[in-house]
């Protein structure tokens, strides 16, 4: 599959594009969509009067031929902005991944991406692992690979790149922890 093919597929059809493979995407649950749907409301908050853009995870992204990806959340600092329509090629200044918790899923958001936004030329990577309850940044240094610039695992933190950002981790976390302790199976 090409990926003008992938770009092609309905909005409804799952999967990441590998060295021209459509192979499923991570089987997020319930803590990690609260989560995505927390940094992007954040983002969102923060960056709209700014003048950027944020978007969800059904935004497709070239990142190398061959190879396209849709991470959890993107953003475009002011001034840049991707096409609103079909694949883009753009990279975001921020990728935000949410890790879930099958091991193919954090191998995947923690070694395979990194090299591939690193290469694509995004400028923040975002890890959260809410199981770990972790936050990570790595930035893109000039040799085209990533440094980690913050990690965290509770406070407010002000991620770089995003002057007035504030970030409440221990929100988010009792956030999910409340719903943890509602949470009776069925």
């Amino acid at each position: 599959m090409t990926l003008a093919e992938w770009a092609d597929l309905r909005e409804d059809e799952p999967g990441e594009l590998q060295d021209g493979l459509l192979v499923e995407e991570e089987l997020p649950d319930g803590l990690h969509e609260v989560t995505v749907a927390w940094m992007v409301h954040m983002l969102r908050a923060w960056i709209a009067v700014r003048g950027g853009v944020v978007m969800g995870s059904e935004a497709k992204f070239a990142v190398r031929p061959g190879r396209g990806r849709k991470p959890d959340t993107t953003v475009y600092l002011p001034g840049r902005r991707p096409p609103m329509r079909g694949l883009i090629r753009v990279p975001p200044d921020i990728a935000v991944e949410v890790v879930s918790t099958a091991p193919s899923d954090v191998r995947r958001d923690r070694v395979e991406k990194l090299d591939e936004y690193a290469a694509f030329g995004v400028r923040f990577y975002w890890i959260i692992d809410p199981a770990a309850r972790s936050f990570e940044v790595c930035e893109l240094g000039s040799d085209g690979r990533y440094v980690h610039a913050l990690g965290a695992t509770g406070g407010q933190v002000q991620p770089p790149g995003c002057a007035d950002l504030t970030l409440d981790l221990d929100s988010l976390w009792s956030e999910l922890d409340r719903l943890l302790q509602d949470d009776t199976p069925e």
